[in-house]
């Protein structure tokens, strides 16, 4: 009997390259294409070239503009003649010591308080009656944007014609009912009333489609389960859908909070025939308006450049305003949330107990 002994074979043993060697290669990546570097360049880089062109346009449109106007409110500007003397903030204190640039301040948040809520109290009541099984949905949904559609010009126009004190469409109605006509472009409470009329006209269909896109992203089975609870109809959109549209809510919020404080186009067109931008004694003359008769008009742009600034930080204030209040609502109900949801415990551990104490 023979006994055949087998040897394991060791391996090669693989050259170890010295470690200077490796610093100058610097590891892994000596061995890399061109190609494999380009990618690992795209990969890093790409996602800043996307971003770049919105950086470089609103720095040239937004943030150049805003600090050109901040160095131009500090001069004594002239359209013609161009700058003038280093009067640092005078204007500033001129226009907070104008009586017109505090009655156009009026003007405008009366008009933007009486266009922003009921324009975003029709917009919900609107975009919760689209979020229901409606026929022929496409045509209600497009039908509410039109107004939208519509060219300001020629909605200040239309409204301008049936707001007219004399020959004007309202006024005939309400003499044909027996009432009195409205002075609508001379007195100030009721001007302010149809200019804001025209700016929900225009709006109130875009937000609603904003509000109804956000209903509709809200769980449907949620809306289920809380019908199988007993919750009615008016209960689950106080309790599930607005409290689920709160973001964008906000956002329809900061936006119309934008939007009334600039607005310019209807008060500028409503009354064509006055000498004065803004009506006869100002009365409905806004800050944007008044900005533009204070550079256009006397040609002033120091001080219109200043207004503008002014009303820069108004908007800021009230954005943060409605940032701040929208957090205090959400915190409150969050803490109301969890008080209910403790006291549900509780309730269901008392009962759990009586009913193993009946047991027992």
């Amino acid at each position: 009997m023979t006994t055949t002994a087998t040897t394991r074979e060791e391996p090669p043993a693989v050259p170890v390259a010295p470690a200077s060697a490796s610093r100058r290669g610097r590891g892994p990546r000596a061995g890399l294409t061109f190609a494999q570097r380009l990618s690992r360049f795209d990969v890093k880089a790409s996602p800043y070239f996307y971003v770049a062109p919105f950086f470089v346009l609103f720095g040239l449109v937004g943030l150049f503009p805003l600090v050109y106007t901040f160095v131009v409110s500090l001069n004594n500007w002239n359209l013609l003649t161009g700058p003038g003397d280093w009067v640092g903030f005078k204007n500033y204190a001129s226009e907070l010591s104008d009586p017109f640039f505090w009655n156009s301040l009026f003007n405008t948040v009366s008009i933007f308080l009486l266009s922003a809520i009921p324009q975003l109290i029709a917009a919900v009541f609107i975009a919760a009656i689209l979020d229901q099984n409606l026929r022929a949905k496409t045509f209600w949904r497009m039908s509410v944007l039109l107004p939208y559609v519509v060219t300001p010009v020629a909605v200040t126009l239309i409204f301008s014609s049936a707001f007219d004190e004399k020959y004007g469409l309202i006024n005939n109605m309400l003499q044909a009912v027996g009432l009195h006509p409205v002075m609508w472009k001379t007195e100030t409470f009721p001007s302010h009333i149809a200019i804001a009329s025209m700016v929900n006209w225009r709006w109130t269909g875009y937000n609603a489609l904003i509000l109804l896109a956000a209903m509709q992203a809200v769980p449907r089975d949620i809306h289920e389960s809380a019908a199988l609870d007993g919750a009615g109809s008016f209960r689950r959109f106080f309790s599930i859908t607005l409290p689920s549209i709160r973001p964008t809510m906000i956002f329809v919020i900061v936006t119309a909070t934008i939007g009334g404080l600039q607005i310019f186009t209807e008060p500028k067109l409503f009354n064509p025939s006055s000498a004065v931008p803004g009506g006869p004694q100002r009365q409905y003359q806004t800050t944007v308006l008044y900005l533009w008769d204070m550079a256009f008009n006397r040609q002033n742009f120091g001080k219109a450049s200043a207004i503008a600034w002014l009303l820069f930080l108004l908007i800021v204030i009230f954005g943060v305003l409605n940032f701040l209040i929208s957090r205090r609502i959400a915190s409150t109900e969050a803490r109301v949330h969890r008080r209910r949801t403790a006291r549900r415990l509780q309730a269901s551990r008392l009962l759990a107990a009586s009913s193993e104490e009946k047991n027992a």
